[in-house]
């Protein structure tokens, strides 16, 4: 073999033999390569945050997650309730958010629209807005798209969550901004993790669908057959067959393969020749690169296949989960410097806090701000009840009844323990319920599969620990069941996670129920403190009367 035998577009570093069998018995060299074992302990916080999951059924084969204990139940990350959001949000556009708008010059006129054609959009764009389902903006398109789509381009800085339409909003205003006839990469998306950036590639691909002149790229770790390397990846599905199946050699030689992909290398598929390789003056071509900080500052800073001084549009999606993950602010203030003056810039956050409103205003100039007045999570729209019960059979029987008789449309179920929630869930699967478990163990793919059936009405009661206390709202939910009432590591009454809990039902102006199941003295006392700290009335609820619990359905 000699250097001739290449492509132009590498330069040849050598050649070598490898025998899979000799090397990777190392522990070091498993955890190296992303690929979780059984006796393995998950990877460490430090782990670089756009590796991709892994790939697992959406039930959870209990022998291949790693033990924990009963008691013990982590919190998921703020990137993980993000993407979640989205997920059980997904499809949702509600009008229900008042709007706050602030701008640097008081005087200049506010425009707002009621319909897209307000927008004078290109045909084939307006073809995919309707396409997806939009039949009217909702009340952040209705104030942002103006601003986002005005000529000369306006900044801007929006507060707002999930469900809003706000990823449809800058995605709209990306497209509209493409020059198709140029081949260069002309909008830039920033997104903390590969997860997040798959959800707005998606949401891209959707709207830009009559739109096939406009090309998309991922720059995401990862991401197989998108890479300007174009280097050798694994499949998750195989790994984790593998992993399941014992296959050691097959293994190594996985785990040595995701190794040379991590480092840019191309392992030949037919044999075991090994080519290290760095592209020559390779540049992207496609007009709208969504990606990850680490990811983007490689291709445009370390390889410079992406011009960055080029970029005309710079979206900052998630900004309070960029935050939250280690690095990526930095990376994005990098990538910020290397943006022409004149590069539109669009700043999203979910939240208002100090430091997030630091981050955007060190990236944003003289920004349009808007704001969602978000309805806060109270117990005005709550009725709440408890069940005194002896024993964790009375427990069930509480629940049975009152699903048997109340017409109940979606219902959440929050347990101390995986050990209490497992055995729930068993016990009420056998007696012909749909129901579905999520806990702290299952992957972000587990969970995101667990809360789409249930979102969609495949199961209409989610059991659960606090992994989903805070954060997600699903919207169908009316009934929620304090299996155990919540405690904080002294075992004090935790009345910020029962605000939570409950309100997941009585949302947006809808009643909701709660009911707490009691067991025992300690359980009374902590149920008379959450009373007396919320000042609200907690009403006991006879389980046993039919007629009683029938009445709940009514209100």
């Amino acid at each position: 073999m000699d250097r001739n035998s290449y492509p132009d577009n590498f330069v040849y570093n050598r050649i070598c033999l490898v025998d899979i069998k000799c090397a990777l018995l190392d522990n070091k060299m498993f955890q190296l390569s992303g690929i979780k074992l059984a006796n393995q302990s998950p990877a460490s916080p430090g782990a670089h945050a756009d590796a991709r999951p892994q790939t697992s059924p959406a039930r959870v084969n209990e022998q291949h997650i790693v033990p924990k204990s009963d008691e013990e139940e982590e919190d998921i990350s703020a990137a993980e309730i993000s993407l979640l959001q989205k997920i059980v949000r997904k499809g949702l556009v509600e009008n229900k958010h008042d709007i706050e708008v602030q701008r640097k010059d008081p005087t200049s006129p506010l425009y707002s629209i009621k319909s897209f054609e307000e927008l004078r959009l290109k045909p084939d764009l307006l073809k995919g807005v309707y396409a997806m389902g939009f039949n009217a903006p909702s009340k952040i398109q209705e104030t942002a798209l103006p601003t986002l789509l005005a000529d000369p381009p306006q900044n801007m800085i929006a507060q707002s969550q999930s469900g809003t339409g706000k990823t449809a909003a800058f995605v709209l205003a990306m497209l509209s901004r493409v020059d198709p006839k140029k081949d260069y990469p002309q909008v830039l998306c920033l997104s903390p993790t590969y997860e997040l950036a798959i959800q707005t590639g998606e949401v891209v691909a959707r709207m830009s669908q009559f739109c096939p002149e406009i090309k998309i790229r991922y720059a995401v770790r990862g991401e197989e057959g998108k890479t300007p390397l174009g280097g050798a990846s694994v499949t998750n599905t195989k790994t984790n067959q593998t992993v399941r199946n014992g296959n050691v050699n097959e293994l190594r030689q996985l785990v040595f393969t995701r190794l040379l992909s991590s480092l840019g290398v191309k392992l030949s598929t037919n044999s075991l020749v090994v080519v290290v390789a760095v592209p020559r003056g390779k540049k992207l071509q496609e007009h709208i690169i969504i990606g990850t900080p680490g990811k983007v500052v490689d291709w445009g800073v370390k390889f410079r296949f992406l011009d960055l001084g080029k970029i005309t549009v710079f979206v900052l999606d998630e900004a309070d989960v960029m935050i939250a993950t280690q690095g990526h602010q930095d990376q994005s203030f990098r990538i910020h410097k290397l943006l022409p003056r004149n590069c539109q810039m669009m700043f999203f956050s979910a939240t208002y806090e100090n430091d997030v409103m630091e981050f955007a205003e060190a990236i944003v100039s003289s920004p349009v701000i808007i704001r969602l007045k978000r309805e806060e999570e109270s117990l005005n729209n709550i009725k709440q009840y408890y069940v005194m019960c002896r024993n964790q059979d009375e427990k069930y029987s509480a629940i049975a009844n009152i699903y048997g008789v109340v017409s109940i449309g979606q219902a959440i179920i929050f347990c101390h323990t995986r050990k209490t929630a497992s055995w729930l869930a068993e016990k009420m699967s056998q007696d012909g319920h749909a129901v579905a478990l999520l806990s702290g163990e299952l992957t972000v793919e587990q969970r995101i599969s667990v809360l789409d059936r249930f979102r969609e009405g495949k199961e209409r009661v989610l059991i659960t620990t606090n992994v989903l206390s805070r954060g997600i709202d699903v919207e169908q939910v009316t009934i929620v069941v304090n299996y155990d009432l919540p405690i904080d590591l002294h075992r004090q009454p935790d009345c910020e996670t029962y605000l939570h809990r409950i309100g997941r039902t009585g949302r947006f102006g809808k009643s909701g129920i709660a009911i707490n199941l009691v067991d025992g003295s300690e359980s009374v006392s902590i149920l008379k403190e959450i009373e007396k700290h919320f000042g609200k009335k907690i009403h006991l609820l006879d389980a046993e009367d039919a007629d009683e619990i029938e009445k709940l359905g009514q209100n």
